[in-house]
């Protein structure tokens, strides 16, 4: 209390319960309070406003006692075979097009990326430990009674995963057709090799998904949004520092140092902009290491080539969030000298370790806490690097298309994984 308030901190607690307060009913009954106020479709993929408020309006019925539901289990529940966090989340992008399709609410079982002790109380093993729950708590406490049930499996209140074809979630995903076609409108706004891609195959699979992520990972958690505060006090507490004591008298004062009370639009507006970071920062995810048996990877150099085209646009760039799993990578980037890099505080790959690998040494809570600030940080910049040939990095692009920063671009050094 003796001195401002941490610039980089957010108010995880308070956070929290706003989100839950706006992500609810109104007590009439009436759609939830961000449907109203929390922005436009200005700089988002077309018709994204609508189509988030349509799927939480799905996942969130009156009447849950009347609902048919759709139990569905994550990837790595059904196959043996080591799947990432990023292939995990676009295969539930295809169950949550299939339960639209249908009219079910889309329940998940059990995540086993938050089956560990930082996932604590009724989030434990829960999606709900990283962000918010997929449907109203009332729905998903009624799938999980009625899975017990065999009669609601014989009268085909529920389904499960098992009821559909695998490449479903895949290839053949059944986008829904309530919204039209707005995918044949969409801005080009990723470049390759110095043109900008256009006409990429399966545009109306590309959009959904984008859209069903966005929904999927609406909000960090408390827990996360906890994560958030300890990376970027890492990462920019010493500059984060500067800024509050620069606040401060030049003598300090005797009293004690009153924090004045928020006004109006500290609490209904400018909390929405989020915690402060060095502005304006580019987003750089290097994908190396074994995804070579899947697309062409590409070296260090290549990405920053990137760097450097932008920074000939905008002379003031000069940040850059680092997410790779590569240490050599992040060596790399120390000979670099006219950029400032951030990243999280984790070992890394080195040499041709593979992924399942590397993600069984760091441990489970580590990996996909990591993975989540990764993700969330990387959406939170101003400008995208990246390599769309990689699951993660197109679900960095889809983040950035639908959070009103679709006119900052993409560029990236290989095309676009058509499979999503």
């Amino acid at each position: 209390s003796d001195i401002p308030r941490a610039p980089h901190f957010q108010d995880c607690k308070k956070s929290s319960e706003d989100f839950t307060r706006l992500d609810s009913r109104q007590h009439d009954g009436k759609r939830p309070l961000w449907t109203l106020w929390k922005g436009g479709d200005e700089d988002n993929l077309p018709l994204t406003r609508r189509a988030q408020r349509d799927i939480w309006l799905n996942q969130h019925p009156r009447n849950c006692s009347s609902a048919k539901f759709l139990l569905a289990d994550w990837e790595s529940q059904k196959t043996r075979s080591s799947i990432g966090v990023g292939a995990e989340l676009v295969a539930m992008t295809g169950l949550l097009a299939v339960a639209l399709r249908e009219g079910r609410v889309l329940v998940t079982k059990d995540y086993h990326g938050a089956n560990h002790s930082g996932c604590t109380g009724s989030s434990h093993s829960r999606w709900s430990c990283y962000f918010a729950a997929e449907a109203s708590n009332e729905c998903i406490d009624r799938a999980l009674k009625l899975s017990t049930l065999k009669s609601a499996w014989r009268e085909g209140i529920l389904t499960s995963t098992k009821n559909y074809p695998p490449f479903i979630v895949w290839k053949e995903v059944p986008v829904p057709t309530t919204w039209g076609r707005p995918w044949e409108s969409i801005q080009r706004t990723v470049e390759l090799d110095g043109s900008l891609l256009s006409g990429y195959k399966a545009q109306d699979r590309r959009w959904w998904r984008t859209q069903a992520l966005r929904y999927l990972m609406r909000s960090p958690s408390e827990n996360l949004c906890n994560l958030l505060n300890r990376a970027r006090h890492d990462a920019f507490g010493v500059k984060a520092a500067q800024i509050a004591l620069d606040l401060i008298p030049r003598e300090w004062p005797e009293v004690q140092y009153a924090q004045p009370e928020r006004t109006p639009i500290e609490k209904l507006v400018w909390s929405s902009l989020g915690p402060w970071i060095p502005r304006p920062l580019v987003s750089m995810h290097v994908r190396q290491g074994d995804k070579g048996s899947e697309m062409r990877v590409f070296a260090f150099p290549e990405y920053m080539k990137l760097a450097e085209h932008l920074k000939r646009a905008f002379p003031h760039v000069r940040g850059i969030w680092l997410s790779t799993e590569m240490e050599n990578v992040v060596e790399e980037s120390r000979s670099y000298t006219d950029w400032n890099f951030y990243f999280t505080n984790i070992t890394r790959q080195s040499g041709s370790t593979s992924m399942a690998a590397y993600m069984a040494q760091l441990g489970k809570r580590r990996n996909f806490d990591n993975a989540f600030v990764n993700l969330l940080m990387a959406a939170e910049s101003d400008f995208f690097i990246g390599a769309l040939g990689s699951t993660w990095s197109c679900i960095i692009d889809g983040l950035r298309m639908t959070s009103g920063k679709m006119m900052s671009g993409f560029l990236t050094v290989n095309p676009i994984n058509e499979l999503l």
